[in-house]
Parts: C-alpha cells; sequence; structure tokens
C-alpha cells in the first residue's frame, strides 16, 4: 500500500473518508453476521499521504452466501471466501445476487472453465487473473451491476443516438 505515483504501490487510497468509513462499516458488520476476519480491516497510515483514506486489504470468512459483504457492492479493498462442495453448488452461490459486474474463476481445467464463464451471470469472468482487460472491449454489469457497457463499439452504440434523416430532392 503505498503512494500511488510510486511504481511499487500496488494499492492506493480509498476516494473518500465517508467511502472508508462505508467500507470499514461492512467490515465491521460481517462480524455481527457470523464473518471471521482472516486478514486485514484496519486504517493504514502511508507515509508522506497521511491525509489519504487507506485501508489494510481484507479477507473474510462467511458462512450465509445470503450475508451483506456477499450480497451488495461494496466497491473496496474487501475479499469473502465461503467453502463449497460442487460445482454447481459454487456457481448457484456465485449467481444468488443481484448484481453481476464481474467474476473470477481460478481453475487449471479448460472444460470447467468455458462451463463456468458461459453459467456466471456478470459482464466481465477474468480467469487465474483479475483486473486484466482491453480498453478495446467492451466492459460493463450484468443484472442490478452498471448502466450498460464501456469501451469498444459497445461504448459508441451506448454513448449515441441513432437518428434517421430523409431528404429528398427535386
Amino acid at each position: 500500500m503505498g503512494n500511488p505515483s510510486e511504481e511499487t504501490t500496488n494499492i492506493g487510497a480509498l476516494v473518500s473518508k465517508e467511502h472508508l468509513e462505508k467500507v470499514k462499516s461492512y467490515i465491521d458488520l460481517a462480524k455481527n453476521e457470523g464473518g471471521k476476519t482472516l486478514f486485514g480491516g484496519d486504517k493504514v497510515a502511508v507515509k508522506n499521504c497521511e491525509l489519504g483514506y487507506y485501508l489494510q486489504p481484507t479477507i473474510i470468512e462467511v458462512f450465509d452466501n445470503k450475508c451483506s459483504l456477499n450480497q451488495e457492492e461494496i466497491f473496496g479493498p474487501v475479499v469473502t471466501i465461503m467453502s463449497f462442495k460442487t460445482d454447481e453448488e459454487a456457481l448457484s452461490l456465485a449467481n444468488d445476487v443481484k448484481y453481476g459486474l464481474s467474476a473470477t474463476l481460478w481453475t487449471n481445467n479448460l472444460n470447467r472453465t468455458m462451463q463456468f464463464s458461459k453459467q456466471l451471470q456478470t459482464g466481465i469472468v477474468w480467469v487465474n487473473t483479475w483486473m486484466l482487460r482491453d480498453l478495446r472491449t467492451p466492459f460493463g454489469g450484468q443484472k442490478d451491476s452498471g448502466v450498460g457497457r464501456e469501451g469498444g463499439f459497445e461504448a459508441l452504440r451506448f454513448f449515441t443516438e441513432p437518428k434517421n434523416i430523409c431528404i429528398q430532392y427535386d
């Protein structure tokens, strides 16, 4: 964690004090909902960036998919982990939310990759990576995530209104 202008920094600050407090409130709520913080969750002071809103990346084990952390978009350095027994159960848990911006899938099985990618109800699926993106391709969510697509030709369609103008010349 550090100053975003430094090359060695992987994680910068959150956008505002209010957002930091919102993310922190989700971490605190997870404890009340039966979650177990495995790592992080604390505010962090960064040298020469004391006015920044830094929050330590956080890993929380949850035991109920209906918990707030799994059901709401937090947009902070927080990840939950939850066990599952079958691929079908994992897919059901992943899709049992009203949002669908993105998903990450970690596997070395290409058939499993293709099966899950087709069935995950998200706008993008990252396989064995995260935030790797070609800006020429469309990006956006499904369900209640986002308002369309950005990037690529999808953005042109989203940000323009087609109009037909017919003129007759004598």
